[in-house]
This record gives structure tokens, C-alpha cells and sequence, in this order.
């Protein structure tokens, strides 16, 4: 008998570290990504049309413009983002509208006449 306690203990400690894993991928009623690794995060998908000094429109990737291996973009480095694009001459304006993902849910994001409105 003592020679199966010892892996009827390893097994149920195993479920039990897989349950509670598995709980904290789940996401509570109205809130996005309730792992502790993302529960500051802020994600945003957002696409952006770009008016050219010519007057020409031609779509933006804001993440062209972010470190390698970035991805997390709140609304400030959206905003940093957008001013360094303008201040460089190369757009005139920047126009667009997306999602905000963090931890209290998914919020609707614009950016109007180069500036992130929430």
C-alpha cells in the first residue's frame, strides 16, 4: 500500500497544478486576458490611413515604426507613434479606428486629425 501513495500524490498534485493553470487562461466575464503576465497589458488593433504632404491617402503600420519584438501599443505610444510620423514630414495627418484590449475589456479607439481619441 505505501508503494502507490506516493504516486497517487504526484498524480493529484499534477491535476490539481493543471486545473488551476488552465483557470487562469479563462477570462472572467468582461475582461480580456486574466493571466498575471497580461493583466497590465495594453493591446491595440488599429488600422491607420495616412494623408501625404502630396494630399495622397495611403495606409499606415503603426508596428513598422515599433522595436522589434514590440507589441504591446497603449494609447500614449500610439500618440508618440503618431507625432513622430508627423513631425518627420512625411504624413500630414493621420486618420483611423480600431480596439483597445486591456484589462477592464475591449474599448472602441479612434485616432482623428492625428489625435488618439478614446
Amino acid at each position: 500500500m505505501p508503494q502507490f501513495v506516493l504516486p497517487a500524490a504526484q498524480i493529484a498534485l499534477t491535476l490539481a497544478l493543471a486545473a488551476w493553470m488552465i483557470t487562469g487562461f479563462t477570462r472572467l466575464p468582461g475582461r480580456w486576458l486574466r493571466w498575471k503576465m497580461f493583466c497590465r497589458a495594453t493591446f491595440t488593433v488599429i488600422t491607420l490611413t495616412g494623408t501625404t504632404t502630396d494630399g495622397h491617402t495611403e495606409p499606415v503600420n503603426v508596428y513598422d515604426h515599433l522595436s522589434p519584438g514590440s507589441f504591446i501599443l497603449g494609447p500614449p505610444q500610439l500618440q508618440a507613434i503618431i507625432n513622430y510620423l508627423i513631425s518627420s514630414g512625411r504624413y500630414e495627418r493621420l486618420d483611423g479606428h480600431g480596439r483597445l484590449l486591456n484589462a477592464q475589456g475591449e474599448h472602441h479607439i479612434e485616432v482623428r486629425d492625428s489625435h488618439v481619441v478614446l
